[in-house]
C-alpha cells in the first residue's frame, strides 16, 4: 500500500511540474525572439568583408611608393652580368627575386624548376661559328666577330641563333631582304632566282627571325645568314653606341629560332622529372646553319653581288647597291660564302621564380603579373628594364602589406625562366598548372622591355582588358608633363583612328613575343602586354641596340631614361591594373569591347576575302549571325553585370567568374590547323611572323596564299572546316553569358 500510495502521489504532482517547465522555456524563448528583432542587426567582420568595395586610396597609395631611384637601382644590380638561361648567373637572379619577395613580406616565395632543352654556342676555339667571304684559293677576305667590339667579358655569349641547325655549307650567296614568305614569292616567282641551295643573307626586322628560317628552309636554302641593317637600327642623324643609342657596326642581335613555345621535348606536358622526353631529332628543330652578323660584315659580303639590281624597297641603309645574287661579278666573280654554325645542345634547369601576396576574400582568385629575368647578355632593356619595376613593384606591395593592406583576390608575381629561348619557363608553368589557372586567374599582366623607348605607351590586350587598362591610365601621372595623365599622351601619340588624337588611345592585338603568349592562346586567359616604345618617326625597328651586348645599364642611365620616370610610370601603370583587378568588387572587364573586336575582324575578313570567299560559294553569314548574337548577349550581360545585388557574394562571385572565363570560351582543344599548341580561336599570332596578331588565325591560316597552293581543293575544304570551327566557338561564348540557356 505504502508503494502504491507513493507513487500515486507522485503521478498527481507531474502535471504541475512539467506546465512550469514549459512555461520557463516559452519565456526564455520568447526573450530570445524579442531581443533578436529588438537589436539592430550588424554584419560580422566576415560577411562585411564579403562585399566591401576596394580601398580607392590604395593604388595612390603604391603608385607614390614606386620610386625611379629604386628602380635605377635594381637594374644596375641586374645587369651587373650576363645571365643567359640556365646558367649559373641566371640562376643568381632568380635567387635574388626570391629572397627580395621574401623580405619584402611575401606570404610566399619559391623557385620553380624545370628541366629543359638549351643551346649554347660552343666554346671550343676548334669549333666556332663564323661567317666568312673566301677567295677562291681559300683566302678569307672577310669574316664576322665573335664578340662585339668593346666587349671584353668571358661569361657574354659569342653571338648566336639559338637552335640552328648545326654543320657548315659554303656556296654562292643570294640576298632574301627580310626572308618574308612574300619575299621568297617575290625571288621566286616573279624574278626566277633560285634559292636552293644557296647560302642566303636577310636583314633583321619585319617578322620574327625563327619565321625567316622557316621559309629559307622551305624554299631550300643551304644556310641562312642574318644581320641588322643601318636602315631597321640606324635613325638619320642620331650616333652610335657608345656616343649614342643606335646599333654601331660591331653590334649583332642574338635571338632564338625555334619556332614552338616551351620545351621542345615536352610538348603539352611539363618538363618535370617524370616527363617523357621526345627523341631532339623528332623535336622540329631548324635544321638549316643559321648565325647573325653585325652590318660592318654584311656589307662587305653584299658588295660586287651578281645578278638583278634588288627591288627599291629591297635597297637597305648599307653604303652599296644591293644585288640578289646569286654570287658575285667582276674580279669577285669566284668568291663564295662559308657558314659554319657549332652549337650544344643540352637539358639544362631553368627556374621560375613564383611569389605570392595571400588575397583576403578570395584566395583562389588570382591576378599575375609577370616578366622573364634571363637575358641574352645583359639584358638592359629585354628583360632587366621590366624586372627591376617588377621588384620595386613588389617591394611597394609589401609595405602597403605591412602596413595593414591585404588583396582582396591573390597577387601572384611570375619571373619566368628562359623566355628567350623560346618562352620556355612560362609554357612550361602554365601547361603544368593549366587545369587550376584556367579556373582560377583573373589575368596576366606582362611587362617585358619597360622602357624600350621614351615616346609613348604601347600596350598589346585582350578585348576584356581594354577599358580598364584605359581608365588605369587616367589615373598615372605622364612621366615629363605631370600635369596630364599618361592616357592624354598615349591618345595623343597613338590614336586609334590614325591621324585623330581625339579618339581613344590604340591598344594593338596579342602577338606571341613574350610571356603573356601561354597564358592568353594557349590556356585562354585574358592577358596584358605593355612598354614605353620608340617613336615610329625615327624610322628604325623596336630598340637598335636589340639584344646586342651593347644592350646594358649604361643605355637606360645615359640615353633611353635619364631621370627613370619612364620604367616610374609604366610601373605605375602596372601596380595601378593589379590592384584593380585585384580590390574590386564587381570585376571592371567590359564583355562589350570584345563583341567590337569581333565586328571589327568580321569587316576585316569580308574586305580582305570576301570576293575570294564568294567566288567558292562560301558564304559568311552563320559567321555574321554568331556574331550579332555575341554582341546581344554581351549588351544583356553587361546590363546584369551593372545592376547585380552587392549585397549577395554568391552573386557578385558568379558574375566574376563569368567574366573572367569569357577569354577561355574562345580556345579550341584541338588548336589551330598545324600548330595545336596555339588554342585561341579569335586571336592568335600570325603563322608567317610570330610576333604580329592575326585575327581568326585558323582562317587566315587556310586562306594565306591559297590562290598558289599545290592542292586548292585540299585547302578550300580546311577553309570551310576553320568557318565552321570559328563560327561555333564564337557561338557558343554567346551562350556563356546567357542568364537561363535552357
Amino acid at each position: 500500500m505504502a508503494e502504491n500510495a507513493s507513487g500515486y502521489r507522485g503521478v498527481r504532482r507531474r502535471p504541475f511540474l512539467l506546465l512550469g517547465t514549459g512555461c520557463a522555456l516559452f519565456g526564455l524563448v520568447l526573450g530570445i525572439i524579442i531581443g533578436y528583432f529588438a537589436i539592430p542587426k550588424r554584419a560580422t567582420p566576415w560577411s562585411a568583408a564579403l562585399t566591401r568595395e576596394g580601398d580607392p586610396s590604395i593604388a595612390a597609395r603604391l603608385q607614390r611608393e614606386v620610386t625611379p631611384d629604386n628602380i635605377r637601382e635594381n637594374l644596375r644590380e641586374l645587369t651587373a652580368r650576363p645571365h643567359i638561361a640556365g646558367k649559373e648567373m641566371d640562376l643568381g637572379v632568380a635567387q635574388l627575386l626570391r629572397d627580395r619577395w621574401l623580405e619584402y613580406g611575401f606570404d610566399s616565395a619559391r623557385l620553380v624548376p624545370y628541366d629543359v632543352l638549351l643551346a649554347y654556342p660552343s666554346r671550343d676555339p676548334n669549333r666556332l661559328s663564323r661567317v666568312s667571304l673566301l677567295e677562291s684559293d681559300g683566302t678569307v677576305v672577310v669574316e664576322s666577330q665573335q664578340q662585339e667590339a668593346g666587349v671584353d667579358d668571358p661569361e657574354a655569349e659569342p653571338p648566336f641563333n639559338a637552335y640552328s641547325g648545326s654543320g657548315e655549307v659554303q656556296g654562292e650567296l643570294v640576298y632574301v631582304n627580310f626572308a618574308r614568305a612574300e619575299d621568297f614569292q617575290t625571288l621566286v616567282r616573279d624574278l626566277g632566282v633560285d634559292v636552293a641551295g644557296k647560302v642566303c643573307i636577310a636583314r633583321y626586322g619585319k617578322i620574327f627571325r625563327g619565321d625567316k628560317v622557316n621559309q629559307a628552309g622551305q624554299f631550300g636554302c643551304a644556310g641562312l645568314i642574318l644581320y641588322s641593317d643601318p636602315e631597321q637600327c640606324v635613325a638619320p642623324g642620331m650616333a652610335v653606341w657608345p656616343d649614342g643609342w643606335m646599333m654601331p657596326s660591331t653590334g649583332v642581335q642574338r635571338g632564338t629560332v625555334k619556332g614552338t613555345n616551351g620545351d621542345v621535348l615536352t610538348p603539352f606536358y611539363p618538363a618535370n622529372e617524370y616527363a617523357y622526353r621526345l627523341p631532339e631529332q623528332d623535336a622540329g628543330l631548324p635544321t638549316i646553319p643559321v648565325h647573325p652578323i653585325s652590318y660592318g660584315v654584311a656589307v662587305e659580303i653584299l658588295r660586287n653581288m651578281a645578278g638583278p639590281e634588288a627591288p627599291l624597297d629591297w635597297q637597305g641603309g648599307l653604303d652599296i647597291t644591293y644585288h640578289l645574287g646569286p654570287g658575285y661579278t667582276g674580279p669577285t666573280s669566284s668568291r663564295t660564302v662559308r657558314l659554319v654554325v657549332n652549337q650544344d645542345r643540352e637539358v639544362r634547369t631553368t627556374y621560375n621564380v613564383i611569389g605570392t601576396i595571400r588575397g583576403a576574400v578570395e584566395p583562389d582568385r588570382y591576378v599575375i603579373v609577370g616578366n622573364h629575368h634571363d637575358a641574352w647578355v645583359y639584358g638592359g632593356v629585354d628583360p632587366s628594364s621590366g624586372t627591376a619595376v617588377l621588384l620595386e613593384l613588389a617591394r611597394a606591395m609589401g609595405k602597403l602589406k605591412g602596413e595593414g593592406w591585404r588583396p582582396r583576390r591573390t597577387v601572384v608575381f611570375g619571373s619566368w625562366g628562359a623566355e628567350e629561348e623560346g618562352l620556355i619557363g612560362s609554357g612550361e608553368f602554365v601547361e603544368d598548372y593549366i587545369r587550376s589557372l584556367q579556373e582560377r586567374t583573373v589575368a596576366y599582366l606582362n611587362c617585358d622591355s619597360v622602357a624600350s623607348g621614351n615616346f609613348s605607351l604601347s600596350v598589346a590586350a585582350s578585348p576584356l582588358l581594354h577599358s580598364m587598362i584605359r581608365e588605369a591610365s587616367k589615373k598615372v601621372p605622364d612621366p615629363y608633363e605631370p600635369s596630364k595623365k599618361l592616357y592624354d599622351t598615349w591618345r595623343m601619340k597613338r590614336p586609334e583612328e590614325e591621324g585623330n588624337p581625339d579618339t581613344r588611345p590604340k591598344i594593338n592585338k596579342l602577338g606571341a613575343g613574350s610571356d603573356y603568349a601561354p597564358f592568353f592562346q594557349h590556356a585562354g586567359i585574358a592577358s596584358s602586354s605593355m612598354r614605353s616604345d620608340i617613336d615610329p618617326a625615327l624610322g628604325v625597328t623596336s630598340y637598335p641596340l636589340y639584344h646586342s651586348a651593347y644592350e646594358n645599364f649604361d643605355l637606360q642611365d645615359r640615353f633611353i631614361d635619364p631621370d627613370w620616370t619612364v620604367h616610374q610610370a609604366v610601373g605605375r601603370l602596372w601596380g595601378e591594373m593589379a590592384v584593380i583587378l585585384a580590390d574590386a568588387l564587381v570585376l571592371p572587364l567590359d564583355v562589350r569591347d570584345y563583341a567590337t573586336a569581333l565586328q571589327q575582324m568580321m569587316d576585316e575578313l569580308r574586305q580582305e576575302h570576301g570576293s575570294r570567299l564568294s567566288a567558292q560559294n562560301i558564304g559568311l553569314e552563320h559567321l555574321e549571325s554568331a556574331i550579332a548574337n555575341f554582341t546581344r548577349a554581351t549588351t544583356t550581360f553587361h546590363q546584369t553585370v551593372g545592376s547585380v545585388d552587392k549585397s549577395n557574394p554568391l552573386t557578385v562571385r558568379a558574375v566574376n567568374d563569368r567574366l573572367m572565363k569569357l577569354e577561355g570560351a574562345f580556345i579550341d582543344p584541338l588548336g589551330l590547323p598545324d600548330r595545336p599548341w596555339f588554342r585561341h580561336v579569335a586571336f592568335a599570332p600570325s603563322s608567317v611572323n610570330t610576333y604580329a596578331g592575326q585575327s581568326f588565325p585558323g582562317l587566315a591560316d587556310a586562306l594565306f596564299d591559297i590562290d598558289n597552293a599545290a592542292d586548292q581543293a585540299a585547302r578550300w575544304e580546311v577553309v570551310k572546316k576553320q568557318l565552321a570551327v570559328t563560327t561555333f566557338t564564337v557561338q557558343s561564348a554567346a551562350s556563356t553569358l546567357v542568364n537561363n540557356l535552357f
